[in-house]
């Protein structure tokens, strides 16, 4: 069995403001965007990986209840988030921080070896993004 990552899901409150930044700030590619019945799924990623995508969606299984519990645990900063690489930390910190994203680390080396900052999407998720150590 040969098992490879080809989604992963963000909640995303506000699809459009989670569209302009995946896709304005941090340069991915929108790979789908379909609206149904008040709900939204748009499928984003980076041109370097076509086989891996994130979905920002507005859906929740289960209904409003579990949207708001599910805002709830995203406000509190509950949930993982996702990790992203990049081989020039500095220049893409300063794009993050000239659109006014919420930045929650600056660019700090960490005692593994990488370094790395931390930021909030408009939806709120959690965001880091690392540069490796150089070989």
């Amino acid at each position: 069995m040969n098992l490879i990552i080809h989604n992963t899901f963000l909640p995303a409150d506000d699809p459009e403001k989670s569209l302009v930044f995946y896709r304005d700030v941090l340069g991915f590619e929108v790979r789908n965007d379909v609206a149904n019945e008040g709900f939204r799924w748009i499928t984003v990623g980076a041109p370097s990986q076509p086989g891996v995508s994130i979905v920002l969606t507005n859906y929740v299984n289960g209904g409003p209840a579990d949207l708001d519990a599910l805002a709830a645990l995203v406000a509190k900063g509950a949930l993982p988030g996702i990790h992203f690489q990049t081989g020039d930390l500095d220049a893409t910190f300063a794009k993050v921080q000239a659109a006014d994203a919420e930045i929650v680390q600056e660019p700090t080396e960490q005692f593994w070896g990488t370094k790395d900052f931390a930021v909030r999407d408009p939806s709120g998720n959690m965001v880091r993004i690392a540069q490796p150590p150089a070989s």
